[in-house]
């Protein structure tokens, strides 16, 4: 078999425009033959985000892992040359194989001494995120990009794609907590930020938001992010992650960087079961996916994919200390007198706190169909879900409980039902003047109804149901887009990549209203027991209906139109320019900017650094959402359970505590950071940043007094004892700093091990809080308290290292991981001292696997190996032991999480 040394120097021009005709051109002006089975080669040519590769594209894809470099010469060929001491004899080529031309080499020699899972991984893949070029990689990206193969996914051990993304990315942590509805909204933090801070792709298209929103949870607080969970993890075949603000070039949301959900589009066929528990029981997972593609027609591919997963709920509560039935003769609010004999043996176990239970199912499609010159595209994906979990424990003889329904108490138990679907179609391909054109539509729609069983609604009295409808949350997103695309010779290097497309976006959100026994107030006053004479709280415990006056739709339209330019001035010299303009219905028009440099003085060594303004608009969640929910409020060092109410800007309520209406975000980015790749097998990538976010929107803290009641009162809203709302009210700077370091090592016959080291660095200030508005300084409140200051300046871990190795050889493969995150402070509303502080811990993760035949995989593992817990939160914020784990804790609270999973390749 042939092998090019590396004095070697080939060029070769490119006539056509297609795949195997660039390769049939290779093959003639070398004397290397290519071998490429034709369903292989159609599931390397297409691009999600951009369409059909350019020959140069397929070359850098092709010739991976090989030691071989493709680049561009300036007569417009392209030059091989050798820039490691790689041969093709061993060469790790997925798609195809190269043998001296007449020799008897088959795809299936090449396959058969080809590494196993990961091999491919060491090269530097093209990317699709961040940039316009048709033919940039990871190395030579102007940001920093992180991309997590499908083969990482399986060895991870995790359950999801939002478990993966945080599991192996240092700069993104797992928001794991949530009262009330909050834990079925599932969310991520880059560099710090809120998740919808974070703009979600999949194959290059935006993703929706959740109708669900965070409004009781830890350090989100308010947000209503696309839901990476409804995506299926084996649709995938690579994440890319842009750690840099894109405003400029993919629109709102886009702060913190970009998630690029890359779906398959090949032949390949899988099945995969995996099985586990929690250490300390219950927590039981299942999941099975099944995906193949397919072939038809003249060239047409379609990937299907499903799976199905059941997860059981944990309980990691203490037991009830509270008191359970009143003082003989007295009422309940008693505080001294003689005890209920029942006090005695009450069984104290009734908490239930922990991981949420789920059943569901996600499916998806990716399509492809030749047309001529370009191609017709379609994907999507649909979802259902039936999440559950229990809420706090309500006392026999409390105001919030009727002992003749519940003689023992109850614990309302919440059911959240989640139907979501989006679906894209589109043409793309070379249009005339050798303009690049996509054109694409997206619809999506997810649908929240909330339903609670074990609950009352005690103002009713005896007539109150036990089974209550809450409502219902949609929301709804359809995005067209035209893009388009061209190279220009200039005369330099390369040519002028130039961008620019238009973006139409319609938004919507509503809430159907509750059944009538979700939120009256019926007036029910016993009259007699431990609660006579006492008015009950009106509306279903633990999360009350949404009434009909806070029901509606709303929509808002958005438009927009870029520019982007990337151009390579010199060898090593390359920049980029991006700007855009967005105008939307409800709060007007704002433009963006973007400018990247990258110097490599010297071969394998780079620097890079970006320049860009951002914004985000605020969702019409955040705008229109109206509910109350019972949460634990500190009082005087003490929690309380109590109804709070969130209260939409516009309303009568909030306009006068002080609220206005939201404006966008805007942002301020700035990195710097450098690549290096000149050793061997090794890569090094650091990169420091700065984010500035002015007008940030935030959820206040939550506001409670006389004339917070009055005012709510007033509103006509009697069943709250506090309220909170959004506004723009804080200006913050986060800095930082992301490190990547890899290194591959042949072993012999020992194998191979690949070593990776990454660890980010992040702080967040706030530089400015507006002063609370009159009628909250007038009662003594404050607006962005220091519990919601702390969310963001200590709910993240500060800083957050990840090292692994993974050992191949052979069938076998094991996947060593650990996990160190920084401290993490859940800050009190009131005071310092009860502040509750997860220290820093070091987790483990271990996947073992081996391959019994080509087709057929074994694996054990654990996630969280040495089943390591947060800390315990301090007694007097625990509500009775209900919470006994911080929900800040950026692992969870359920501890080690042990599997075995079998696949079957087909």
């Amino acid at each position: 078999m042939a092998q090019i040394r590396s004095e070697s120097r080939v060029n070769f021009a490119i006539p056509a425009q297609s795949v195997r005709s660039a390769m049939d051109a290779f093959a003639q002006q070398t004397g290397i033959e290519v071998v490429y089975p034709f369903d292989r080669v159609r599931g390397m040519r297409t691009r999600p985000a951009f369409g059909l590769m350019t020959p140069e594209q397929a070359l850098h894809q092709l010739l991976a892992g090989t030691g071989l470099k493709a680049t561009r010469t300036r007569t417009g060929g392209i030059a091989l040359s050798l820039v490691t001491q790689a041969s093709l004899t061993n060469a790790a080529v997925p798609a195809m194989a190269y043998g001296a031309a007449g020799a008897a080499d088959t795809l299936a020699d090449a396959e058969a001494s080809s590494p196993r899972a990961g091999a491919s991984e060491q090269s530097s893949p093209i990317i699709v995120t961040g940039t316009r070029s048709t033919n940039r990689t990871v190395a030579d990206s102007l940001a920093p990009i992180d991309v997590l193969s499908s083969q990482d996914l399986k060895a991870s051990g995790k359950q999801s794609v939002r478990d993966l993304l945080g599991t192996l990315v240092p700069s993104i942590n797992v928001s794991n907590g949530g009262a009330g509805a909050s834990f079925a909204v599932k969310t991520l933090s880059l560099r710090g930020l809120s998740g919808d801070q974070l703009l979600v792709l999949v194959n290059g298209k935006r993703r929706h938001n959740s109708a669900n929103i965070f409004i009781n949870g830890s350090t989100q607080n308010g947000q209503s992010p696309p839901d990476l969970d409804l995506i299926p993890g084996n649709a995938v075949a690579h994440i890319e992650v842009l750690r840099d603000g894109a405003s400029a070039q993919y629109g709102s949301d886009a702060i913190a960087g970009v998630i690029n959900v890359i779906l398959k589009d090949d032949t390949s066929g899988s099945m995969t079961t995996t099985g586990g528990l929690t250490w300390d029981g219950g927590g039981e997972q299942m999941r099975t996916q099944i995906d193949k593609g397919f072939t038809f027609g003249d060239g047409a591919i379609i990937h299907l994919t499903a799976e199905g997963y059941v997860q059981n709920n944990t309980r990691r509560s203490n037991l009830n200390t509270g008191r359970f039935y009143a003082y003989e003769g007295e009422l309940y609010s008693a505080t001294s007198g003689t005890a209920d004999p029942r006090e005695a043996t009450v069984n104290r176990d009734v908490n239930r706190a922990g991981q949420p239970g789920a059943v569901g199912g996600n499916v998806s499609y990716n399509l492809v169909v030749p047309t001529g010159s370009g191609e017709f595209y379609s994907f999507a994906t649909g979802s259902k879900r039936h999440a559950n979990g229990w809420l706090t424990y309500r006392f026999p003889d409390a105001s919030n409980n009727l002992s003749d329904i519940f003689p023992n108490g109850y614990t309302p138990h919440l059911h959240i039902y989640d139907t979501d679907y989006q679906v894209t179609a589109g043409f793309r391909g070379d249009g005339p003047a050798g303009i690049h054109y996509d054109l694409s539509s997206s619809y999506a729609a997810d649908r929240v109804r909330f339903r609670e069983t074990t609950t009352l609604n005690v103002s009713m009295g005896p007539d109150s149901p036990t089974d209550i409808y809450i409502g219902t949350l949609k929301n709804s997103q359809w995005t067209s887009n035209l893009d388009l695309s061209k190279e220009v010779s200039l005369g330099l290097a390369e040519p002028l990549q130039i961008a620019a497309g238009a973006e139409y976006r319609r938004d919507g959100f509503g809430i159907e209203a509750g059944e009538e026994a979700s939120y009256i107030d019926g007036g029910y006053v016993s009259t007699t027991g431990a609660q006579a004479g006492t008015l009950r709280t009106a509306g279903s415990q633990g999360v009350t209906g949404f009434p009909t006056d806070s029901a509606g739709d709303w929509h808002r339209n958005a438009w927009s139109a870029y520019l982007d330019l990337e151009q390579t001035l010199a060898p090593g010299v390359d920049v980029a320019l991006a700007g855009r303009h967005e105008d939307y219905s409800d709060f007007g028009t704002t433009n963006t900017g973007k400018a990247s440099l990258r110097i490599e003085p010297v071969h394998g060594f780079a620097l890079r650094g970006t320049a860009s303004t951002g914004f985000r608009a605020p969702t019409l969640q955040q705008e229109h959402y109206s509910s109350a929910s019972t949460i634990s409020v500190t009082v005087d060092g003490v929690s309380q359970l109590l109804p709070v109410q969130a209260l939409p800007v516009d309303s009568e309520a909030a306009i006068a505590l002080g609220a206005s209406p939201l404006k966008p975000e805007k942002s301020t980015n700035f990195s710097a950071g450098f690549v290096f790749t000149a050793l061997p097998g090794f890569s090094l990538t650091a990169d420091a940043y700065q984010i500035t976010i002015k007008d940030r929107i935030l959820l206040s803290s939550t506001l409670t007094g006389t004339t917070v009641m009055a005012v709510l009162a007033e509103a006509g809203i009697t069943n709250s004892a506090g309220g909170f709302y959004f506004s723009n009210a804080a200006d913050t700077r986060t800095r930082g700093l992301d490190v990547v370091a890899t290194y591959r090592q042949e072993l012999g016959g020992l194998g191979t091990a690949t070593f990776n080291l990454s660890a980010n660095f992040n702080k967040t200030v706030f530089t400015h809080v507006d002063e609370a508005p009159a009628e909250l300084t007038a009662a003594g409140l404050v607006l962005i308290g220091r519990d919601r200051q702390g969310d963001y300046t200590k709910g993240t871990p500060r800083d957050k290292f990840i090292a692994s190795v993974l050992w191949e050889k052979g069938p076998a493969a094991v996947n060593l991981r650990a996990t160190r995150y920084g401290k993490v402070t859940a800050v009190n509303s009131s005071s310092a001292a009860y502040d509750a502080v997860i220290d820093p811990k070091v987790l483990f993760d271990l996947d073992v696997s081996y391959a019994l035949t080509d087709q057929i995989k074994v694996a054990v593992g654990a996630n969280n190996l040495f089943n390591t817990y947060p800390n315990e939160l301090p007694t007097n914020l625990q509500y009775y032991g209900f919470s006994k784990y911080n929900a800040y804790s950026p692992y969870g609270v359920s501890g080690g999480f042990y599997y075995a999973r079998l696949s079957f390749d087909f």
